[in-house]
């Protein structure tokens, strides 16, 4: 075999492997969860209903815990009476509700 055909054949095996890798690389993305899950409708609607109830339950409870501590900070707070007077109350009653 003379120089020229070794550089040509070099090129077309490169090609050959390189599309090989591409093929491989196609079958174990269309195997990723994330592209099994999409696509189906019902599954992606079922995963977006459980994001979402996450999402919603999250906020909800971050905002309980952080307005709960705002409220107690507040009530600690004696050198405004009107806010230190109003977050009291709004302690007692958590207090109050949590005994019942």
């Amino acid at each position: 075999m003379s120089k020229d055909q070794q550089d040509e054949t070099d090129p077309q095996a490169e090609l050959c492997a390189e599309l090989q890798a591409l093929r491989a690389e196609l079958v174990r993305l269309n195997g990723h969860r994330f592209l099994r899950l999409h696509a189906s409708v019902p599954k992606m609607l079922a995963f977006n209903l459980a994001r979402g109830l996450a999402f919603g339950l999250g906020t909800v409870l971050g905002a309980s815990v952080l307005l709960s501590l705002v409220a107690w900070f507040l009530s600690q707070v004696e050198f405004l009476p009107i806010i230190g007077e109003w977050a009291a109350e709004i302690v007692r009653q958590m207090q109050s509700a949590a005994g019942n």
